[in-house]
């Protein structure tokens, strides 16, 4: 049996077969819902051969300009006052080897995003095991390795997106809910494009982004067309 209904079918019918405009993708996205919950719309990028290779992992983060409308829960590894900033800001959970033991022992993920001051990475390291394969071990490189803890807090709940690329070259990022409206998902897209194209490692010098869709969490993927700088 398909995993996919007849929602989903209708709507394969009608989907672009040629990539379009990022307006013309959310357009369609909009108008045919996957599914009667709210979905989550993300942008899927096809990544070149020379990204595979080597050290040439993708990652980076991008503040989408009008969040990504989901509940982000935020773990903190600190201490000392730069715990207190953490929980000022909003912090769902703050700890350091409370939470580090959790994590080692129990295998806790029970959060979105992990953020760590320089100072506590030294026993951090201890989770990486169990926080890397899930994507959750902080990284300098999108900003989640901070002594400005409240910055980094507030920033991960008001809509900043990490990104990374799998082992294939595959690459998801979140842009926002199909509820949002056309313009402003529209902007998310764009910003979503332009932090990917960012993130290009200086190695790579073949096609960066070979293709690239968008689709709703049980929706139809709408091909998009790359500009030409994605190469």
């Amino acid at each position: 049996m398909s995993a996919h209904g007849k929602k989903y079918f209708n709507a394969a019918k009608k989907a672009p077969k040629k990539p379009v405009s990022v307006e013309e993708a959310v357009k369609f996205v909009k108008a045919n819902p996957g599914a009667k919950f709210d979905e989550t719309v993300d942008v899927y990028f096809r990544l070149g051969k020379d990204c595979t290779k080597g050290d040439t992992a993708v990652r980076g983060a991008v503040k989408l300009p009008h969040g990504s409308g989901k509940v982000v829960r935020v773990a903190v590894f600190a201490g000392g006052d730069h715990a207190e900033e953490a929980r000022q800001a909003g912090a769902d959970y703050v700890g350091l080897a409370d939470l580090i033991e959790k994590v080692t022992k129990e295998g806790w993920c029970d959060f979105d995003v992990a953020i760590a001051t320089v100072e506590a990475m030294k026993d951090v390291r201890k989770c990486a095991r169990i926080l890397g394969p899930r994507g959750l071990m902080p990284n300098p490189k999108t900003g989640t390795v901070t002594d400005d803890t409240a910055a980094a807090v507030k920033e991960a709940k008001g809509g900043k997106v990490d990104f990374r690329m799998d082992k294939t070259g595959n690459l998801a990022v979140v842009a926002g809910k199909r509820s949002f409206d056309e313009a402003k998902l529209v902007e998310n897209v764009k910003a979503v494009v332009a932090a990917v194209q960012a993130a290009k490692p200086a190695t790579v010098k073949g096609v960066f982004i070979k293709s690239m869709s968008i689709s709703s969490t049980m929706g139809v993927g709408v091909p998009v067309v790359v500009a030409a700088d994605a190469e």
